[in-house]
């Protein structure tokens, strides 16, 4: 055979290889528009990405995150039991929108330490009762994982080594298995005590500032090597090569031969897609239809037609709003989450996206979570019943319709009485006609009011 022969072969080849490549991303990027729904599971999958976002968590919402969190785990479990919790969290949309419901930006990429770190102390307290344990961190915590499940197995008599090759073998896979660019740098481990468990990690990529979380469910594993994840997640769809994919079984093999050619070669076969990143929170992002419903239900106070909801009436309609979300974390379906962005509107961020953390409203509805909580254990659960039926009362109102146009006007209408209500951003509390400004600025500055990248 020539040189030009040759040349011509390795082109062909190549080619080749690359179609087989884009077959495989185009099936698996059709597959993330497909969730697995049956009664009670929340299973979803798909590559999406979010955008790592600057500045700490403000001291005023630290406590009232964990509260809120805390009252919305222990709801599941009094509702559904240990597992339930277990399985939503192995939901990435679901994992989103709890975020935002506690008052994380909508797509921060913080929303995972901060979910989790301000549920650790309170979930972990309670573990006697509750059956469920997180282990493991961020940075050097996740050191600490193996020791952290080896106490828990010798409390409850579970198979610690196992249990720690499990969580040895999820970061192995994230990190390596996985080629998406993302270095992992932090894991949680979610354990019950018999041994069910979710995983839950997290990868950066310093060149594109974006972050990518990755799930695990163990009833869902049955085998580390073909598609064990629940979900790889985040807000944005993207292109990766999963090795872990049933459809990549031919491509597990033709990794061999790309060994053999040229870096060059492999990254024309191999490419990423760029996708929009912004901070704002647009119609786009939201299903108005439910949002809509909430919104009319709270302010409307449809709410006083319906006897089983007594419990309710009287409650304020900014809380009323926030308990209407709150109980879709608790009670809804997997159907319901893929906009988790609608759930921002529950009480507002913390970067003033859509709008000022509403304390007054989060106050009240963590104290009306946890009085739910506190009395459905002494065997009252007339308040417990009345919040799951909001959300079905709100259900029922989705069919209406609402403007498409209107979205604007209620981040207007919210951020006008901010001041009043208790609102607060990272910059402290509202001053009426300056923090939307300097939150504008700054928020353009940092993340691009209306840049796509």
């Amino acid at each position: 055979m020539t040189i030009d022969n040759r040349t011509k072969s390795k082109k062909a080849y190549l080619v080749s290889l690359k179609h087989k490549l884009n077959k495989h991303l185009q099936l698996q990027s059709a597959s993330a528009n497909q969730l697995d729904i049956g009664e009670r599971n929340m299973i979803s999958s798909g590559a999406i990405g979010m955008p790592l976002h600057f500045g700490a968590v403000p001291t005023f919402l630290t406590e009232r995150m964990g509260r809120v969190g805390d009252a919305v785990v222990e709801s599941i479990v009094h509702n559904y039991g240990k597992s339930e919790v277990l399985t939503r969290m192995s939901d990435p949309n679901w994992f989103q929108a709890l975020g935002a419901l506690m008052g994380m930006h909508w797509n921060s990429s913080g929303v995972t330490a901060v979910v989790m770190g301000s549920l650790k102390p309170h979930i972990n307290r309670k573990a006697s009762d509750l059956g469920l344990y997180i282990l493991g961190g961020k940075g050097k915590q996740m050191q600490y994982t193996n020791r952290q499940i080896d106490r828990v197995s010798d409390r409850h008599g579970l198979p610690g080594t196992d249990l720690a090759k499990s969580a040895r073998l999820t970061r192995r896979i994230d990190n390596n298995a996985v080629q998406d660019g993302f270095d992992l740098y932090q894991q949680y481990f979610l354990l019950s005590d018999e041994g069910e468990w979710t995983a839950i990690s997290q990868g950066m990529n310093k060149s594109n500032r974006r972050a990518r979380r990755y799930h695990w469910h163990s009833p869902t594993v049955r085998s580390f090597a073909d598609a064990p994840h629940t979900g790889i997640a985040g807000l944005e769809k993207q292109q990766i090569l999963n090795l872990t994919d049933p459809q990549a079984d031919m491509l597990r093999s033709n990794m061999v031969s790309l060994t053999k050619e040229k870096p060059q070669h492999v990254q024309e076969a191999i490419r990423e897609a760029e996708l929009p990143n912004r901070h704002d929170v647009r119609k786009e992002d939201v299903n108005l239809a439910r949002l809509g419903s909430v919104l009319d239900l709270a302010y409307n106070r449809d709410i006083e037609k319906f006897e089983h909801l007594v419990d309710l009436q009287g409650v304020g309609p900014r809380t009323l709003k926030a308990l209407a979300m709150a109980s879709e974390v608790i009670h809804g379906d997997a159907t319901r989450f893929e906009d988790p962005a609608r759930f921002a509107f529950a009480v507002g961020g913390k970067d003033g996206r859509p709008h000022p953390v509403d304390t007054e409203s989060m106050d009240e509805m963590i104290g009306m979570l946890q009085d739910s909580v506190d009395k459905a254990k002494l065997g009252d659960k007339d308040k417990s019943d009345a919040l799951k039926r909001l959300h079905k009362v709100a259900k029922q109102g989705e069919s209406k319709g609402i403007p498409l146009d209107f979205l604007n006007d209620l981040i207007d209408h919210e951020w006008n009485h901010a001041e009043k209500n208790g609102g607060k951003t990272f910059l402290g509390s509202v001053a009426k006609g300056v923090t939307r400004e300097l939150m504008d600025t700054q928020n353009g500055v940092l993340y691009g009011k209306d840049s796509e990248r």
